[in-house]
């Protein structure tokens, strides 16, 4: 049974969690898909969310955390491996009380994913006013951040990522996509796959132009690939991207990625 959605506005949906009367929201676009804020408290209600926006035929393409409670930082591997924002202050804050907050979590809404608890990617200060600023003196009509990992960890890594993303003119969700509301729906939105939409949305951006580079960074966490070894990260990266250019399932991608259900 899914999650009791409220309609509060075109397009905005909230459901109230069970302790604390904390509140979920989606906004959902016409092609169903959702930014996600805060999904939830106990593992059944955001479950029951994840139920709710498959029933639905909707899909999650981003979260954002409305600041670095515990509460506000749980996620469940069935919305997806997307990008999941917050501010700078609250990404630090939860990286400092990391252990704290898990501890909370095991106490008062027990069998959450541990690994994937407060995975935030911080957004760069005034990244609204840099995008409008870029957009504005330049006739690209989308972009991405460059990105590094909390505490200057893999610096190698990160600056191989943004390399890449020049040269290949790709980008993906964790270096906080832009694009203007035209381009995008002229691209039609974000495809519905299983994984790769933010490469599959880069190619198609590709065609109406390049996109901007900006050298403000978002700041991502290392935790996956510190946790998986970076060689090994690295090779699963580049064989997905491969697999998936040469016509593979998504589905089937996102099962080898360990970011779909069975």
């Amino acid at each position: 049974m899914g999650r009791e959605l409220t309609q509060v506005a075109p397009g905005v949906w909230t459901a109230t969690a069970q302790i604390w009367t904390s509140l979920t929201t989606l906004v959902v676009a016409d092609d169903g898909a959702c930014l996600l804020v805060d999904p939830g408290i106990t593992v059944p209600e955001v479950e029951a969310l994840a139920d709710e926006i498959e029933d639905r035929g909707w899909h999650v393409e981003a979260a954002f955390a409305t600041h670095a409670h515990w509460d506000h930082v749980l996620w469940s591997a069935r919305l997806g491996d997307v990008p999941r924002w917050a501010t700078p202050a609250a990404a630090a804050a939860q990286v400092r009380s990391r252990d704290a907050d898990l501890a909370k979590a095991d106490a008062a809404a027990p069998g959450h994913d541990r690994d994937l608890f407060g995975l935030l990617t911080a957004l760069p200060d005034d990244a609204d006013i840099l995008i409008r600023e870029a957009l504005a003196r330049s006739p690209r009509v989308w972009g991405r951040f460059d990105v590094r990992f909390a505490g200057n960890a893999l610096p190698l890594v990160a600056a191989a990522m943004n390399l890449r993303s020049r040269a290949t003119g790709i980008a993906t969700g964790d270096q906080a996509m832009f694009v203007t509301r035209e381009a995008f729906a002229r691209a039609g939105g974000f495809p519905d796959i299983a994984l790769m939409e933010d490469v599959a949305l880069s190619a198609r951006l590709k065609r109406l132009s390049r996109p901007l580079c900006l050298a403000a960074r978002v700041t991502t966490s290392p935790r996956r690939w510190q946790a998986h070894g970076i060689v090994r990260t690295v090779l699963l990266m580049w064989r997905l991207r491969l697999a998936f250019f040469l016509g593979a399932d998504p589905q089937r991608l996102a099962r080898a990625y360990g970011h779909a259900a069975d």
